[in-house]
């Protein structure tokens, strides 16, 4: 998509600090944190919403999450614990429309999330 963010990262027309990258994602700090660390893990492929998966993304989808956890303990916040959430529509908080699992850690995290 030629107007996505994430996708201009994903092929370096935008540079975000990296923290992760391979193949098929791309992990970055997120430029509003809401945590004393708090990075993005997206894939590569544009992918709108949670709504626009397909049961041939679900290897992609787990490969998210095993990114975070390297990513998580690549920082050192692992052990203490963190925190990944992957909002789905306006209503839900998505602002940019192409799936992204933020990772959120650093400090205790309350529950319900608000």
């Amino acid at each position: 998509m030629s107007d996505c963010l994430f996708c201009k990262m994903a092929t370096g027309e935008i540079s975000p600090e990296i923290l992760y990258e391979d193949a098929e994602l791309l992990a970055f700090r997120d430029i509003n944190p809401h945590a004393p660390s708090h990075f993005l893990v997206i894939p590569k492929r544009h992918i709108a919403t949670i709504n626009d998966l397909q049961a041939g993304d679900a290897e992609l989808v787990g490969k998210l999450y095993l990114a975070a956890a390297r990513v998580a303990a690549d920082l050192g916040v692992a052990e203490a614990g963190y925190r990944t959430v992957m909002n789905c529509n306006a209503d839900a908080g998505q602002t940019v429309f192409h799936i992204h699992l933020h990772v959120l850690a650093g400090r205790h995290l309350a529950w319900p999330p608000g």
